[in-house]
């Protein structure tokens, strides 16, 4: 089944409504991912949403980010309902080119407790990448106390601000704080700190979609190390328990595993208020390492 996207979701939820969730978005210009055609069919990808790796290829981030985009407007021809965003999972098993695309969605279970979707990007003809979004109905919290590891994980000092030209603020246990990703080619563990994104020219993306594209840089805060970002992910899957607050998102790392060639990184999301879900990449080596300072502009 294909769905051509034209409608704005408006789902309920009971978290501070996104519209109001981007304090900056007024103030700072910036390029989205992606114009439309007139039907908001045709996807054309600008050239922010290039990647640091060679060979033309489109980042993680913009095609995480326009699948969301997808399921969510998918989802608002439903109506309305108290389901939120649980999992998404997205596999990146083509090379995704700075070509036309189109979203391809598909309902694949629409429950009172549970919405299943899947979304694929298409260029010239075939699945490039394919995503899967499990929606789960909210509820009260269970009376019980179970653990949790409850570790707080700061923002950035409140001296770092945004730029035109900076998406992201990283942070190395060895270098502390810093906007130039040069500086963290460490073997410490990794934290980074992202600012709003843009998707689709004059549109202004929800918490989910703004979530889903920056997750795939779980992959930057899991392998990044002495010799640059050496590892190009293959998926990203991220867990929630909640959308993120404020426009703005952490992502630190949690554990990580190699073994020939292949890598496995864990990490949370966080925002101000604390965490509010996990991800996971797997990853295998590239070619060479990624230029870092094309995935750090303003938007990535």
């Amino acid at each position: 089944m294909r769905f051509w996207c034209s409608t704005i979701p408006s789902a309920p939820i009971t978290l501070p409504t996104w519209r109001n969730s981007f304090p900056e978005r007024n103030s700072m210009r910036r390029s989205a991912f992606f114009d439309t055609d007139s039907d908001d069919r045709i996807l054309f990808p600008l050239p922010t949403a290039g990647s640091g790796w060679n060979g033309g290829q489109m980042r993680g981030m913009a095609v995480s980010a326009v699948l969301a985009r997808g399921v969510e407007r998918r989802l608002a021809d439903l109506g309305p309902d108290r389901l939120r965003p649980a999992r998404w999972t997205l596999d990146l098993f083509r090379p995704v080119t700075m070509r036309p695309c189109s979203v391809e969605t598909e309902i694949v279970r629409a429950g009172k407790r549970l919405r299943l979707v899947d979304a694929r990007l298409i260029q010239d003809g075939q699945p490039v990448a394919a995503a899967r979004a499990l929606f789960l109905a909210a509820g009260s919290d269970s009376a019980g106390d179970c653990w949790s590891a409850g570790k707080a994980l700061p923002p950035p000092p409140a001296s770092w601000r945004r730029s035109e030209d900076r998406a992201r603020v990283y942070y190395s246990d060895d270098a502390g704080w810093d906007a130039d990703p040069a500086q963290h080619h460490n073997r410490s563990r990794n934290r980074l700190w992202h600012g709003p994104i843009d998707i689709v020219t004059g549109e202004e993306p929800s918490p989910f979609q703004f979530a889903c594209g920056v997750a795939d840089v779980s992959n930057l805060v899991a392998n990044l190390g002495t010799h640059g970002l050496e590892y190009i992910n293959a998926d990203v899957t991220v867990a929630f328990s909640r959308l993120p607050i404020g426009g703005e998102m952490g992502i630190s790392a949690t554990d990580r595993q190699e073994h020939d060639g292949i890598s496995v990184g864990t990490a949370v999301l966080y925002d101000r208020l604390g965490a509010f879900g996990s991800s996971t990449v797997t990853a295998i080596t590239a070619p060479a390492p990624a230029d870092l300072q094309v995935a750090s502009t303003a938007s990535p």
